[in-house]
Formats: C-alpha cells, sequence, structure tokens
C-alpha cells in the first residue's frame, strides 16, 4: 500500500510534464514526427496516460476486454481530427479531468461496467480527450502535411490501445479476477486521486483570485 502511495505521489509530483511535448517544441514535418508525437503525448501527458490505465482496467470486466477500448481509440481519433478542422469540444479540458474522476471512481468502487455502458462511456470521453491531442496539431504554425497527421493519429491510436491492454493485463497477472478485487480498486483510487488532484488545480486560481478580491 505505501509503495502504491508513493507512486501516487510521484506521479502528482510530476504533472507539470503535461505540458511537455515530445519533440521538444519542434514542429512536426515528416511521417516519423507525427509517429513520435502521437506516441509521446499519451505518455507524456499523465491526465491521458491515467485515464487509459482506468479503462483498460474497467474494460478487463466487461468481458469484452481487446473491444471496448476500441470504443474510445475510435472516438479519440475522431475528437482529434474534429479539432484538427477547427472544431473543438467544450471545455475539454475540465471534462478530461472528470473523466478521471468518473472512471476512476466506477473502477473503485468494484463494479463492473456492462458492454454497452463501457462502449458509450468510453466514446464519449474519448471525443473529449481526442479534441487535446487536436489541439497540439491545430496550433502548429504553417500546419501539417497529410503524412505527418496520418503518422501523428496511428501513434495516438496505437499506444493507447497498448496501454489500455497492458494494464488490464497487469492488474489480472497481480490476481484481479473480478472488479471488485483489491488491486483494480486500488489501481481506480489512483487515478481517482489523479482527477481530484487536477480537478483542484483547476479551481486554485478562481478560488485564490475571489479570496483576494
Amino acid at each position: 500500500m505505501k509503495r502504491i502511495l508513493t507512486a501516487a505521489g510521484l506521479s502528482l509530483a510530476a504533472s507539470p510534464a503535461l505540458a511537455h511535448h515530445p519533440l521538444n517544441g519542434m514542429p512536426m514535418e515528416t511521417f516519423a514526427h507525427g509517429v513520435l508525437s502521437g506516441v509521446g503525448h499519451p505518455v507524456l501527458g499523465f491526465d491521458h496516460f491515467f485515464f487509459v490505465v482506468a479503462m483498460g482496467i474497467a474494460a478487463l470486466f466487461t468481458g469484452r476486454k481487446l473491444i471496448t477500448p476500441a470504443a474510445y481509440i475510435a472516438a479519440m481519433l475522431v475528437g482529434c481530427g474534429l479539432m484538427y478542422a477547427g472544431i473543438a469540444m467544450p471545455l475539454a479540458e475540465t471534462v478530461i479531468v472528470l473523466s478521471l474522476i468518473v472512471l476512476g471512481g466506477i473502477v473503485l468502487s468494484g463494479k463492473a461496467l456492462g458492454t454497452t455502458t463501457a462502449v458509450a462511456l468510453f466514446a464519449i470521453f474519448g471525443l473529449f480527450h481526442g479534441s487535446a491531442f487536436g489541439g497540439s496539431i491545430a496550433e502548429q504554425e504553417g500546419g501539417v502535411g497529410g503524412a505527418v497527421l496520418i503518422g501523428y493519429l496511428l501513434g495516438l491510436g496505437v499506444i493507447q490501445y497498448l496501454i489500455a491492454i497492458a494494464a488490464g493485463w497487469v492488474v489480472q497477472k497481480l490476481g484481479a479476477s473480478e472488479a471488485s478485487a483489491i488491486n483494480a480498486r486500488l489501481g481506480g483510487a489512483m487515478v481517482a486521486g489523479v482527477g481530484i488532484f487536477l480537478a483542484l488545480e483547476i479551481v486554485e486560481g478562481p478560488l485564490v483570485a475571489m479570496i483576494a478580491a
């Protein structure tokens, strides 16, 4: 338990990495750049990373552990494409933080999601995560070419699907055979904790401004 809490603390302390770019701010100009950036963003962005981990754990107990995460991937790519086209999801960052709290809380509760519910929930949140990812290419000065865009979307989709499947596999190997298993629920607690921490960061500014006014 101490190790889990320590790991969670280190993850929270590393939250400034949310703003890091896998290419160190360099523009994406080639297919390889697109793939590298697509792979790096969900790993360096701990909000996205922890959501995908929680999704992988939740998917494990739906009975469709390989299929349900695909709903998130598909919706995430749609959200990314919409953002690239100039259509942003409203309050994306807030909803992303909410997604951590909601899905982390579900896993923490020890209740298994039905397949239909999981697909719907993963897809809805996927649109908002994708919109945030799309901002990385929509804001690039001069835009990106088709090869870069394809590489970016490919990297995003593959790495997040692998993270989700790996998270479920690890929890299963640790002995979690059902949603109520303590190992699975601890994973949900960690993700929900990250979400609460990020939510407090969002409200901190307005609260301080109100107090100082």
